[in-house]
């Protein structure tokens, strides 16, 4: 009965989400099913629910995908508290190209960032065992541990260079948008560092924080923030886009569909927006809008080039999940981001032992050669 019970659910799993023209196409599945219990001279060791959930992996891994995954319900637990923000871990985000983990972006005062782990990093190792050839969510658990444990990663810098770091696993807490008003020079800066549920709440509470009429201008920096939540990224560029489309988005669900801009009740000051090769995602979006409706200008580097939308499609009844990317998107003005980028209208050569930030330097010559009389608020588009 338990046999039978469990063919159907993987049958039911795999054939519901899309029926195929050959009715027939899944019955070696069944097949090898059979084969394993009848021969695997270990088949004691190897529940039913172990062959399920490895048949559902492999599928959504031969989509050759790095971004669409299948969770099993401890991954997808730990994936959500990801996406808030909030894990075990050594604080970095990662992805996989041309078939090597590379890193987008370590989060600022993780062990990542601390130990010099940067944007373009590839991951060859991971205690000694090769990444190439492992899923993402493969590498991410296997760097993921216990507070306190620690991990050894084998790391090759962009320029070749091989390292071993050895990191010790923290407790991270992501604080998603930090703020400042310099006086002296009339200018507010927000960093918005990763795009969770409450990241438009926090963008919005540090511009009203911010002295609006006495500011020359506004420095978004979207520098290392490797994206997060769609709708958040949509929220957080509609206070900088008065009306109009955020992106496009292309996808066999719903189409091509437009996402406009919520709405802006802020002055239009100079805005400059610092990007990265960290940049990623979500922060292009935002970064895209900006600089195709040319409200601000961008400065600092070319952007990562993710430029792919994921979804949860379907969360199943014992707390496993699918991930999928489930299309593209495009700038307002079209402009494809993903494996692209977005290049920055004052490129800006960073050198880290510079006594200042090159970025926010000549953000603010160009915010101080912009600056006029302050602005007055503009109504809110409908």
């Amino acid at each position: 009965m338990m046999r039978r019970a469990f063919l159907a659910f993987i049958l039911v799993s795999f054939v519901a989400l899309a029926v195929p023209k050959d009715p027939g196409l899944f019955a070696p599945l069944e097949e090898l099913y059979e084969l394993i219990r009848y021969y695997y001279y270990r088949v004691q060791d190897v529940s039913e629910q172990d062959l399920l959930y490895g048949a559902m992996k492999g599928m959504v891994e031969a989509l050759g995908d790095p971004y669409s995954v299948f969770f099993t319900p401890d991954e997808y637990r730990k994936w959500q508290e990801a996406v808030e923000g909030e894990y075990t871990g050594v604080g970095m985000e990662i992805t996989i190209r041309k078939g090597k983990v590379v890193v987008v972006t370590p989060f600022p005062g993780t062990p990542a960032y601390e130990a010099g782990i940067r944007p373009g990093d590839w991951i060859k190792a991971v205690d000694g065992t090769p990444t190439e050839g492992l899923s993402l969510e493969e590498v991410s658990m296997m760097i993921r541990g216990p507070e306190g444990t620690e991990v050894t990663l084998t790391v090759v810098s962009p320029t070749g260079e091989e390292r071993e770091v050895t990191l010790v696993r923290a407790r991270i807490q992501i604080q998603p948008v930090l703020s400042e008003y310099w006086e002296d020079k009339g200018i507010g800066y927000i960093r918005v560092i990763l795009f969770t549920a409450r990241t438009p709440a926090e963008v919005g509470k540090a511009l009203y924080h911010l002295p609006l009429d006495r500011m020359k201008g506004l420095i978004l920096d979207l520098r290392n923030n490797p994206g997060g939540l769609l709708s958040a990224a949509v929220d957080v560029a509609s206070f900088f886009v008065d009306e109009g489309v955020i992106l496009y988005a292309q996808g066999p669900v719903y189409g091509y569909r437009p996402y406009y801009s919520r709405g802006n009740a802020f002055p239009n000051l100079p805005l400059a927006v610092l990007v990265n090769e960290g940049t990623a995602s979500g922060a292009e979006i935002v970064a895209g809008a900006i600089k195709d409706h040319g409200v601000g200008v961008l400065v600092g580097r070319k952007t990562f080039g993710k430029g792919v939308i994921q979804q949860i499609v379907r969360e199943f009844p014992d707390g496993s999940a699918l991930k999928l990317t489930i299309g593209e998107y495009f700038t307002p003005d079209k402009h494809r981001v993903h494996e692209v980028g977005i290049e920055p209208d004052i490129p800006v050569e960073y050198d880290p032992n510079a006594e200042e930030d090159p970025d926010i330097a000549a953000a603010i010559q160009w915010i101080l050669s912009q600056a006029k009389e302050p602005a007055t608020a503009t109504e809110t588009a409908p």
